[in-house]
């Protein structure tokens, strides 16, 4: 998977630990790749996820809400990155 500049090209802790992860050639144990699949938002999460998104479709978010969704929008990022890669290491036969 080619690093996407648009999604980790900023030097956020996030982005920083995404393009770590992406650049990494080992493959995973297949516990460690299951475990990264298992993680997911809770619904209280994935709610005000929800809300904050909704502010922003409607113009209203500033401030620390902006920087919530941010924050949010880099986690889920990185999870995908974490899980992109558990998949692709489940697919590579072990030994």
């Amino acid at each position: 998977m080619a690093t996407n500049s648009h999604l980790f090209g900023h030097n956020t802790e996030s982005g920083i630990l995404a393009r770590l992860i992406q650049t990494r050639r080992d493959e995973l144990s297949r516990d460690a790749a299951a475990y990264l699949l298992s993680l997911q938002f809770d619904d209280s999460d994935i709610s005000r996820m929800n809300e904050l998104s909704e502010l922003a479709r409607r113009g209203a978010l500033a401030g620390t809400d902006a920087a919530e969704l941010d924050s949010y929008i880099h986690v889920s990022n990185l999870l995908a990155v974490m899980q992109f890669k558990a998949r692709e290491s489940l697919q590579t036969p072990h030994e």
